[in-house]
């Protein structure tokens, strides 16, 4: 990314790979517990472009905007907002019943982002969360079946990430036997994403109950340690395995995409060794920031790759 003309202290035009983005409050914070600023944010996407790029390749992108920064109000949005550029590739999706539907009765019309001119102007919208469906568009824009599994490990307190890492390797075992070859991925916030490439696509009902089986054979065989259960009361000092987000119609964070917490934390993949340490010992394993996520890219490239 490269500046090409300044106007003001507040605004910006850049170039991004032939296309000119007009970029704005470069120095406001959006981080406030560690000073971290709109710039640093653009920065760290740019950097994370050529490993993150590929897995948001041909899926929907719905965005958790946080335009005041990360202490104050954010929110959810899935259709393209006024003035989307022109060059942005969309797809429009249908959603009959959908009470959330705007462009069009029944449909939403979501971003694809397949370029780093895309995500700058996504992010320049304070766009800090990137979720994105199991599935993927074709070529004549329609939804194709899902391509790759996830299983979301979220902890109820007291439990934390160190019980994530050992139902990871629980459910990692699970998957294995079913042919599928999980990867892990800090979810950037408490718990841990597991996911798996399917080696045909399925329809989402299928992937689903896929999931749901692996969770409720899990929470059977380590009722003290796992729940398959959604009830948020009894989750308490076990790990959900939520099993839901393989659904047509819902979404999970991308991997490489920062998270609107109280810190820059990254969704981050990881390497299984990293996962048995934290298994065994609970302070072998934290959340990472970017800047971690940015030097571990550099050491050891794409681990979700």
């Amino acid at each position: 990314m490269a500046r090409r003309e300044q106007h003001d202290k507040a605004e910006v035009y850049v170039d991004v790979e032939g296309r000119t983005l007009k970029i704005s409050s470069l120095d406001k914070v959006l981080y406030p517990r560690t000073g971290t600023t709109k710039g640093e944010v653009l920065s760290y996407y740019a950097q994370i472009a050529p490993v993150m790029l590929p897995h948001l390749k041909d899926r929907a992108v719905t965005r958790i905007r946080w335009p005041h920064g990360v202490e104050d109000m954010s929110f959810f949005e899935k259709n393209t907002p006024a003035g989307t550029p022109s060059w942005v590739h969309t797809v429009t999706v249908p959603t009959t019943g959908s009470r959330t539907a705007s462009k069009e009765e029944g449909t939403l019309t979501f971003p694809i982002v397949d370029d780093l001119a895309t995500l700058t102007w996504l992010v320049n919208l304070a766009a800090l969360e990137l979720h994105v469906h199991q599935w993927t568009v074709g070529r004549n824009g329609r939804p194709r079946n899902a391509d790759r599994l996830v299983i979301d490990l979220d902890p109820g307190e007291p439990a934390g990430l160190h019980e994530c890492c050992q139902v990871a390797l629980l459910v990692s075992e699970a998957l294995e036997e079913r042919g599928l070859v999980p990867k892990p991925v800090t979810s950037g916030s408490k718990g841990l994403h597991l996911y798996a490439d399917l080696p045909k696509p399925l329809p989402t009902d299928q992937s689903t109950a896929l999931a749901k089986t692996v969770a409720e054979e899990l929470e059977k065989a380590h009722p003290t340690l796992v729940t398959a259960t959604m009830t948020k009361a009894r989750r308490s000092g076990k790990v959900f395995l939520d099993w839901s987000q393989n659904s047509g119609s819902k979404t999970t964070i991308s991997p490489y995409s920062l998270r609107g917490k109280d810190k820059p934390y990254v969704a981050a993949p990881l390497g299984w060794d990293e996962v048995e340490a934290g298994a065994e010992d609970p302070d072998a394993l934290e959340q990472l920031r970017y800047d971690q996520v940015l030097a571990r890219v550099e050491e050891y490239g794409d681990l979700f790759a």
